[in-house]
This record gives C-alpha cells, sequence and structure tokens, in this order.
C-alpha cells in the first residue's frame, strides 16, 4: 500500500511538467545503493532471529511491518521537504526494518526445493538487470509514451494490491491461492514492477528536485524491494506445485 501511495504522489508531481531536477536520479543512486545494503543487513539479522528463536520472530516481525509503514510516511514528507540531514538516519532505520520483514519470505525461498541461495541471488541479480535496462530505456522516453506507460502501470499495481489484499482475506477464511493462480499474480508483480522501474527514470526527475534525492532513492528502492519479492514469489510457486 505504501508503495502505491509513492507512486501515485509522483505522478501527480510529474503530470505537464518538463524537468526540474535532472540530477536528481545520479544523487539518488548511492543512497539507492546503501538502502539495499542495509537491507540486506537486516534481513541477515532476521533470519539469525528465525533460527536462534523462531519464537520471538513473528512477534517482533508484526511489530517491525507496523513500525515500518508508519516510517515511510514519515519520511517520504521529511524527504520531500529535503530535510535531508533529518530523513537519511530515518531512512537508515527504514531499510534495516524492511530487511527484517523480508527475512520470512528469503527463509521460506532458501528452504525451497529448487530455489534456495541460487534463487534469492537470481532474484537479487534480476533486480540488478532490470535496473541497468531500465535506465536506458526510461531515460529516453518520450513524454507521451512516458505518461501511457506510467498511467498503466499505475492502473496494473493498483490491481495487483486488490488481488493479494483479496489473498488475505480470503487466507482468513482457509482458503489459499492454489499454486497456478499464485504463478499468475506472482509473474504479473514481476512484470509490473520491472515497468515501474522503467517509469523511474522517467518521472523521477520531472516529480522531485535534485536536492529532493532522497525522495527519488525512496521511490527507486521500493520499486526493487519489490520487484525482489515477487521474483522470489515467483520462483517459490513455480518450485512448490503440486
Amino acid at each position: 500500500m505504501a508503495t502505491t501511495s509513492n507512486f501515485r504522489d509522483s505522478i501527480k508531481k510529474a503530470k505537464g511538467q518538463s524537468l526540474v531536477g535532472p540530477n536528481v536520479i545520479n544523487k539518488a543512486l548511492p543512497y539507492l545503493g546503501g538502502g539495499l545494503v542495509l537491507t540486506a543487513v537486516g534481513t541477515y539479522g532476521g533470519l539469525g532471529m528465525i533460527q536462534s528463536n523462531p519464537s520471538l520472530f513473528m512477534p517482533t516481525f508484526i511489530g517491525a511491518m507496523i513500525a515500518q509503514i508508519v516510517l515511510f510516511f514519515v519520511v517520504r514528507g521529511i524527504a520531500e521537504r529535503a530535510d535531508n540531514s533529518i530523513a537519511l538516519p530515518l531512512l537508515t532505520v527504514y531499510s534495516l526494518l524492511t530487511g527484517y520483514t523480508l527475512s520470512g519470505i528469503v527463509f521460506v525461498a532458501l528452504g525451497t526445493n529448487g530455489v534456495g541461495i541460487n534463487g534469492v541471488a537470481m532474484a537479487a541479480l534480476g533486480c540488478g538487470i532490470t535496473f541497468v535496462i531500465a535506465r536506458n530505456i526510461g531515460s529516453n522516453l518520450g513524454d507521451e509514451d512516458g505518461l501511457a506507460l506510467t498511467k498503466t502501470v499505475q492502473l496494473g499495481i493498483i490491481a495487483l494490491v486488490i488481488v493479494m489484499l483479496l489473498q488475505i482475506v480470503l487466507s482468513l477464511f482457509g482458503i489459499f491461492t492454489p499454486s497456478w493462480l499464485e504463478i499468475g499474480i506472482s509473474g504479473l508483480g514481476v512484470f509490473l514492477f520491472a515497468g515501474a522501474s522503467v517509469v523511474d527514470f522517467y518521472i523521477l526527475p520531472r516529480a522531485y528536485r535534485d536536492n529532493q534525492y532522497l525522495s527519488a532513492a525512496l521511490s527507486m528502492y521500493l520499486t526493487y524491494i519489490n520487484l525482489f519479492v515477487f521474483i522470489l514469489r515467483l520462483l517459490i510457486a513455480i518450485n512448490s506445485r503440486d
């Protein structure tokens, strides 16, 4: 939900604007990389908790998830005001919390035959390859194509969020997604967030000024974290078929 909110907000700012932050992407990239490294550290800590004290993991996971959601909105507001000295330490905590909440799906992936550490590495590599391709395409999109792609991806992500919320509600009643449908949903998620990575390189220089580089870094960070999650979900679903 936080991802969708951030995506819609960026689109509203970018509509009808020329470049307002031509250097914002380059300034954001070091912070994006640092955030992803901190996320890996948080994930490692979460995996350690699962192995050493599994009964304590779920309460801490829920607490980290709530704190992560609250912190997202706090950080986004501060970063958009370009109060970077305040936003940066909060983004550091946010990245660590995100890593901790990711440890659950990473643990499942590590324990799934056919996925394991190679699958986790493949998901991370897939995000890196997507970044390189998306930067080349998104930076060269014209306004007509850029806005059309942006709107399509936005609507797709909203639909995906609705489907995932429905999954959660049905699971509360003991109704779980069949493997073929999970593969379809995960594949759609990979496709949409790969598209969102292209959109980032088109829309962020039109949505944020150069001094709002932490806002741009947060937007790209959310895109690649979600892409990583959906690649893992897809690999798990494919290798867990009945």
